[in-house]
């Protein structure tokens, strides 16, 4: 089984969209594990949803452009095109927030950290971490 690549991994300095594409080409290919979620989730703010956000994308035809083929920064400029061109504060508001997503808010981190087998784990304190400890990079 592949995991996803990390939500650190930058694509012309943006944080998470690498790791969106990535989910879409596993997902394409078969091979993405089923606990993980793929685009919108109603009710539920998933990464894959706030960066589509965030550039004014819609996932849907996110998942298409990707499915087409392309590098990583060919279709993040496709996604500047036909959304969002954030300039670079708001690109550094952006990886601040995600890069420190579940460390001392209420997105209910702490549960999830627990579900996933890690509530002892002080040295995981974020989402980023928490996935990276789960797929065996932390």
């Amino acid at each position: 089984m592949r995991f996803p690549i990390s939500a650190a991994q930058t694509t012309l300095g943006i944080y998470v969209f690498a790791r969106v594409l990535d989910k879409i080409r596993l997902a394409a290919a078969g091979e993405l594990p089923a606990v993980y979620h793929l685009g919108v989730v109603p009710g539920n703010r998933t990464f894959d949803d706030r960066v589509c956000r965030f550039l004014g994308i819609d996932f849907a035809a996110l998942r298409q452009r990707t499915e087409e083929g392309g590098t990583d920064e060919e279709i993040l400029e496709w996604a500047f095109q036909n959304g969002t061109r954030p300039d670079a504060e708001r690109i550094e508001i952006w990886n601040g927030f995600m890069s420190k997503r579940g460390w001392r808010d209420n997105s209910g981190f702490d549960k999830d950290k627990a579900d996933a087998g890690f509530a002892g784990r002080d040295d995981i304190q974020t989402y980023f971490e928490l996935f990276d400890a789960e797929e065996g990079r932390l």
